[in-house]
């Protein structure tokens, strides 16, 4: 029952995860060890308010993102978008889509796994080498009551089964950040206090349970030798942030009310997994519109190499999607249109919220990809990037960029970096593997208007 408690409650622990070790303005480590050295971050000058990252697992070939035909860079303005990214058509003029990018040092082949996001390699039942790009966003970018959230889609099976699974998302090394895979669960994370019925019931269970563990752990800490006290103080230390943010999340009920989904029978009872992927990304785009996160990681595949779309028809499942061509392949079709969907929805919520001179979509940057380059069984030589939204003018949009020099994933994640207020010119990249994996100088250029 614990084990369970704490793949549920612990994994969004702000503490266990040192979401809150650092104020803003304080230094952040984004070098990571031996990756890099240490690089002084600052407060939010401008740029993106909040950043989304999208990560489809078994690649994205290019031309499943790229107008057929294009070869150099240029504007998207008379090209059509490729059918699998079609629904992103009448948002064409917020896209930046780029190619060349590489991930050759992170060793995807399968999946790069923590270092899809961390620019490092990355393997299977390996723990994470040092943070994530999107970790280090939500250090900088303003702080809401949950710091950084991830969610992962999966089959019905695997995300009951593991309802928390950890494989793209780091605070550290050896510090997995866990995907939140069971809407239950997080709905009763957020909005627990607003609930009726058994959700509600449920949580008050488990708000009672919570601190009677918390209770029990204390006191057993006193009775420790002094060698295990450090390890067993961190999980006690864990229980009670988890209550803190309970009662913090509570406290804000009057306001959290407002933005929380409606519950209704598919959730407890789904026909197909996409019923559950539905409302995980629609407790994602609550969490972003109420202001208590900064920061959501999507992870469809969950990092790994399976999957399940049955809801949208797809009878396959598994690795196999992995060994299927995508270009003009309709199962990889109706996968990547249903993730530009969701996108859509996205980009709509948000611009129906207003946010200084705008709405929260003018303040927000997208970044569409996979945790896997371009394709199953790959190098990583080239790394298709879709991002959406131009912050106010930062980043370049409308357009299509061809990288004509080597520049690794890591010129971007510095660059996304560097645009919420970090001064940075390197992600986890030490000065020997820069002048053998980046032939450019500093941040990406290209995507900066």
């Amino acid at each position: 029952m614990l084990h369970q408690l704490s793949l549920g409650t612990l994994a969004s622990s702000p503490l266990l995860r040192s979401a809150w070790s650092r104020e803003p303005g304080a230094a952040a480590d984004l070098g990571g060890p031996n990756l890099g050295g240490p690089r002084l971050g600052g407060p939010n000058l401008g740029g993106p308010r909040r950043v989304v990252f999208f990560l489809q697992n078994q690649g994205m070939e290019p031309a499943t993102c790229i107008p057929k035909g294009l070869q150099d860079s240029c504007s998207l303005a008379g090209h059509q978008l490729p059918e699998p990214i079609s629904p992103l058509e009448p948002f064409k003029e917020k896209l930046h889509i780029i190619s060349g990018l590489h991930g050759l040092h992170t060793s995807p082949s399968h999946s790069a796994f923590f270092g899809a996001l961390g620019g490092y390699r990355g393997v299977d039942g390996s723990p994470p080498l040092a943070s994530t790009v999107d970790y280090e966003l939500s250090r900088l970018l303003p702080h809401g009551l949950l710091p950084h959230l991830c969610i992962g889609m999966d089959s019905l099976e695997s995300m009951r089964a593991k309802p928390t699974l950890a494989r793209l998302s780091a605070s550290g090394a050896g510090k997995p950040i866990f995907m939140h895979s069971n809407p239950n669960h997080l709905y009763q994370m957020i909005f627990g206090a607003l609930a009726e019925g058994d959700l509600r019931s449920q949580y008050e269970a488990r708000s009672s349970l919570l601190t009677r563990v918390q209770s029990f752990a204390e006191a057993g800490l006193e009775t420790l030798p002094a060698g295990e006290t450090l390890r067993y103080g961190a999980f006690v230390d864990g229980v009670g942030e988890v209550n803190r943010l309970r009662e913090s999340l509570a406290s804000h009920s009057d306001h959290l009310v407002k933005f929380a989904p409606k519950i209704d029978e598919l959730y407890a009872n789904p026909l197909h997994e996409t019923d559950w992927h539905d409302r995980l990304f629609d407790l994602g785009i609550s969490a972003l519109k109420s202001g208590i996160t900064n920061v959501l990681t999507v992870g469809s595949g969950r990092g790994e190499i399976f999957g399940s779309w049955k809801g949208l028809g797809i009878t396959e499942q598994g690795h196999n999607h992995g060994h299927m061509k995508q270009p003009d392949n309709p199962i990889w079709i109706k996968i990547r249109q249903y993730n530009c969907q969701m996108l859509v929805k996205l980009m709509v919520e948000l611009e129906s919220v207003p946010e200084g001179s705008g709405t929260m979509m003018d303040n927000t940057l997208i970044v569409y990809t996979s945790n896997n380059a371009d394709k199953q069984h790959t190098s990583g030589a080239n790394w298709p990037m879709v991002l959406i939204g131009d912050c106010g003018g930062v980043f370049k949009t409308g357009c299509y960029t061809r990288m004509t020099r080597k520049r690794p994933i890591n010129a971007l994640y510095a660059s996304l970096l560097q645009t919420a207020g970090a001064q940075v010119s390197s992600f986890n990249l030490s000065k020997q593997m820069q002048e053998r994996y980046d032939h450019g100088n500093g941040i990406l250029a290209e995507i900066l208007a």
